[in-house]
């Protein structure tokens, strides 16, 4: 296999609905994730150590917090010998519309993927969480002689309804795809577990261009890979399931994969990060994750003026935290975020510049950048008054959204 003829596409352009209001201002690839990354940081960190390096990132939905990224963290690869990543807003070559799907974003955009030289494409998603060696998974479809490979991870049958599920042969060859059924098929002799779709693909570059241009045909397509594309080609092209936990790369296994699509998904698995042994480890020293950073000074803790101590417990706190005789336990706080005297913070994301004043209670809660949270306040405590001033998940969860300004 030759590496350097893949061309990678991370499609960023997702409105991110479900995850609103995080997402008021920002695309949902670029929302903050673990005290200090974007959540497309983990993508592109994954294809840096696949050893990819040509990538084109689809962007449209209020994309300038995620082009400002790349540029300030990800400007590392060298264009003068073919290495790159670029984002690609939507151009219009095709038609006047804004890409309709996930298939139409690359159809809008052929005419990138063959002047790129590339035989093989590898198509991936900007908002999901996990590590993978995607050079494992092209040596796969490579030895398989595969038209599509598709990646595929065991999930319970109670939570498959949501996601593309796959049947298989003993060959790992898929012979019917289904996008979010109403009954998921399970895996034969295993009626507890289905194998779903990672919305992670691997196509010739022929055969992709012949799919795109057929469903671009079809007015009755949604444009969507898993609602349209995959299904009618069970039965006449040779397409492969890809096991992710089977990597042969230069991490061990890894069977940690989230879509962080929801507000709860999203606190559940910033909240992973803090476990005793954190199913995703941001400590591994073989596969660091990447991402842009600015220079505030370290972290602290500092008595407040009554001389009560700041602590903090099983938390995690990027550069610039100052606590100041307050207490943050089971917590995630960016950069320059401050804690005032006696206050109280408690699992909870705190982004980046929010300041809670003194004697604030905060729990089970997620506050967006550049919220002054005034002496005295609660958050987290009160669903009543919350639920009158804040979204709240199905789980509880209370989200204050970027410069709110309490009265």
């Amino acid at each position: 296999m030759e590496i350097h003829k893949t061309l990678s596409i991370i499609l960023a352009g997702g409105t991110g609905s479900r995850l609103y209001p995080l997402t008021a201002e920002r695309a949902k690839p670029a929302v903050p994730f673990g005290g200090k990354y974007r959540i497309i940081d983990f993508t592109l960190a994954n294809c840096l150590h696949s050893g990819l390096r040509k990538i084109l990132v689809l962007t449209q939905y209020k994309s300038h917090s995620l082009q400002k990224h790349l540029r300030d963290g990800w400007s590392l690869f060298n264009p003068e010998i073919g290495e790159y990543i670029t984002p690609v807003p939507p151009q219009m070559r095709k038609g006047g519309k804004w890409y309709a799907g996930t298939a139409d974003a690359i159809y809008q955009n052929l005419f990138l993927l063959e002047r790129s030289s590339a035989d093989t494409i590898l198509i991936l998603s900007g908002d999901h969480i996990y590590r993978m060696d995607y050079a494992a998974m092209l040596n796969f479809h490579h030895r398989q002689e595969a038209d599509i490979t598709v990646a595929c991870m065991k999930v319970r049958r109670d939570e498959a309804h949501g996601l593309g599920i796959m049947g298989i042969d003993a060959e790992s060859r898929i012979n019917a795809f289904e996008e979010k059924p109403d009954e998921p098929m399970t895996i034969p002799g295993d009626p507890e577990y289905c194998l779903a779709s990672m919305g992670i693909y691997i196509f010739s570059m022929d055969q992709l261009k012949q799919q795109l241009e057929a469903d671009h045909e079809d007015t009755d397509s949604s444009h969507d890979f898993g609602k349209d594309i995959l299904p009618s080609l069970t039965r006449t092209q040779r397409l492969y399931a890809y096991q992710f936990g089977n990597s042969t790369g230069r991490v061990s296994p890894d069977n940690y994969w989230r879509d962080v699509g929801t507000i709860d998904a999203y606190y559940t698995a910033n909240m992973d990060l803090l476990k005793p042994v954190p199913p995703l480890n941001l400590y591994q020293d073989d596969w660091p994750i990447r991402t842009y950073q600015s220079q505030p000074p370290p972290a602290r803790t500092v008595p407040g003026v009554s001389g009560t101590e700041g602590i903090a417990i099983n938390s995690i706190m990027a550069g610039g935290v100052v606590i100041a005789g307050g207490s943050v336990q089971h917590s995630i706080l960016f950069p320059r975020v401050h804690v005032g005297e006696e206050s109280v913070v408690r699992d909870s994301i705190l982004f980046e510049g929010v300041h809670a004043g003194n004697n604030v209670s905060l729990r089970n809660c997620i506050i967006d950048k550049n919220v002054q949270v005034p002496d005295g306040e609660t958050i987290g405590v009160d669903a009543r008054r919350d639920k009158e001033r804040f979204s709240i998940s199905p789980n509880g969860i209370v989200v204050v959204p970027r410069n709110y300004r309490f009265t």
